[in-house]
């Protein structure tokens, strides 16, 4: 096995097949390794998170290369049947790819048993291993913006199902209305690592567009008689707390807030456990009305932050301390003028239903909560009387602006060697411009000079961190944020350092960015 640097924080295993991933990640499940926190498997590597501070990376790196590779994952006993309409966009394109006719494709097919080896890309996502080995295509030279939910595609030789709506470049060989992921089963993934699945070919009948179940969390009724009602979202108000974590053998990334010292900041000076759920707001023009009695604090981006009390008088708040609200005080969030990301926290945190165990908003995987909406009521959990709160913070004094470049510290890895050195050069020597393209799931990057690949071949599917710069055809990179696809089929060139994350979650639009290799 090859261990290759993936940040700080991560390693990932490479090795030479997807028996022995498997096997190593069986062993690390039968045996876990004190310190990891997350494993994800792909078709020859694994990626491991672990927390630094429990055990360092050549240590964990010594524990690992000792595991045996002779270790299987338990199969499951269940034989999952799934019905397909096989009249896909690509069935005529992959049948002249095999030389032989579409008739056949769907025979081969439907002829054996598959295998989930693993989850990954989208919740509810599984690589199906196994079946007719001449069923070997690769993905689309262009992926579709749009592939529609139940989509039954091929991908080099693994078979899989799309369980939302998304774009993709699989080769789409028809349709199922089976739900892959649905909030409303104890086990929301239908395909489960170790699953057996066999296709039927039920062509002919009649085709019904479905859409992954996500629904979002729903308000309880409050203890505490308090609420917060919504005047105005802004560009985007979510709810955010420490990451769905845990998750990733359903094909589910922990998501989280963008910038985690903020919310940490902000519970503390509430006196919240430091990952409560709070509203994170993007770009401000927000503003709530308190129904109640509440302690807030506002932390992250600079900006104004206003009070408006119910008899019209009006004055500033400071960020980065604890303030009272009573009945009928307005709180409104203005445009930041460094930052992008602010953190509105309130004392005992919100009274709603978490999903798998978080009440974090994935954009790109739409579990969660629902974005934050004029109207809405956001009821706040009874605290004790009297509970303690934070002294007031200093707020951090280089938050990003468009107005000087922002350097980032990056560890290069895993897939450096898959560009040319003028490329990993160019990485580190021009500045990059942030594209209004860019969200919670990456930012998107443009470049005077793309970066050339030396290597050309297709990259099987990998995991992905926070953090990656995966570079696509267009060479142009993309930064995964916190809603980052779990894995991922272009090469990572290097990763944000762990200690710089936070930073890179309040870049604003047309900010300049430049990279800063660390010492290997």
């Amino acid at each position: 096995m090859r261990f290759l640097p993936v940040n700080l924080n991560a390693v990932l295993v490479e090795l030479e097949d997807l028996p022995q991933t498997l096997a190593l990640l069986a062993s690390l499940r039968a045996e876990p390794i004190a310190g990891i926190e997350e494993l994800v498997p792909a078709a020859r590597t694994l990626l491991i998170t672990f927390r630094p501070a429990a055990i360092a990376a050549d240590e964990l790196a010594r524990q690992v290369g000792a595991r045996s590779l002779d270790a299987s994952e338990a199969r499951s006993e269940r034989r999952i049947e799934i019905p397909v309409r096989y009249d896909g966009e690509d069935l005529a394109e992959v049948a002249g790819l095999l030389g032989i006719t579409p008739e056949e494709v769907v025979r081969r097919h439907t002829g054996s048993d598959y295998t989930v080896a693993f989850t990954g890309f989208a919740p509810g996502f599984a690589y199906l291993s196994g079946g007719d080995p001449s069923l070997n295509v690769p993905r689309r030279k262009v992926p579709r913006t749009r592939i529609p939910a139940g989509a039954v595609g091929l991908a080099g030789s693994f078979s899989g199902v799309y369980p939302q709506a998304s774009p993709g470049g699989w080769q789409i060989l028809g349709i199922t209305d089976a739900p892959m992921w649905d909030l409303s089963r104890e086990t929301p993934a239908l395909l489960q690592p170790g699953d057996a699945v066999r296709f039927v070919d039920v062509t002919g009948q009649p085709r019904t567009e479905v859409e992954a179940a996500a629904a979002p969390a729903q308000p309880t009724v409050s203890k505490s008689g308090c609420a917060f009602e919504i005047r105005a979202a802004g560009l985007q108000a979510l709810l955010q707390d420490g990451g769905r974590h845990g998750q990733a053998k359903q094909g589910v990334s922990a998501s989280g807030a963008m910038d985690r010292r903020s919310l940490q900041a902000a519970n503390r000076l509430v006196g919240n456990a430091s990952d409560t759920v709070c509203i994170e707001v993007a770009y401000g023009g927000f503003q709530l009305a308190c129904r109640g009695d509440a302690v807030v604090a506002v932390t992250g981006a600079e900006g104004p932050v206003t009070l408006t009390r119910a008899d019209g008088a009006q004055w500033p708040l400071p960020r980065y301390q604890p303030v009272a609200l009573a009945e009928g005080d307005v709180l409104a969030l203005g445009e930041p003028t460094a930052g992008i990301r602010s953190y509105i926290a309130v004392r005992g945190g919100f009274d709603i239903a978490p999903v798998l165990g978080s009440l974090s908003s994935d954009t790109l995987a739409r579990v969660g909560p629902a974005a934050i909406a004029v109207g809405d009521v956001l009821p706040v959990r009874a605290v004790s009387a009297g509970a303690l709160v934070g002294e007031p913070e200093a707020p951090p004094t280089d938050l990003p602006t468009v107005r000087e470049e922002v350097v980032l510290d990056i560890v290069l890895g895993p897939r450096t060697d898959w560009f040319t050195p003028d490329a990993v050069e160019l990485l580190c020597g021009q500045a990059w411009t942030v594209t209004p393209q860019s969200n919670r799931v990456g930012i998107r990057l443009a470049g005077e000079e793309a970066l050339a690949r030396a290597n050309h071949a297709e990259l099987p599917s990998e995991g992905t961190a926070r953090g990656s710069i995966q570079v696509p055809a267009s060479g142009q990179p993309v930064l995964f944020l916190a809603d980052h696809p779990l894995t991922g089929g272009y090469p990572v060139i290097a990763s944000v350092a762990t200690h710089h994350l936070d930073r890179a979650g309040q870049i604003p639009v047309n900010a300049r960015v430049r990279f800063r290799p660390m010492a290997q």
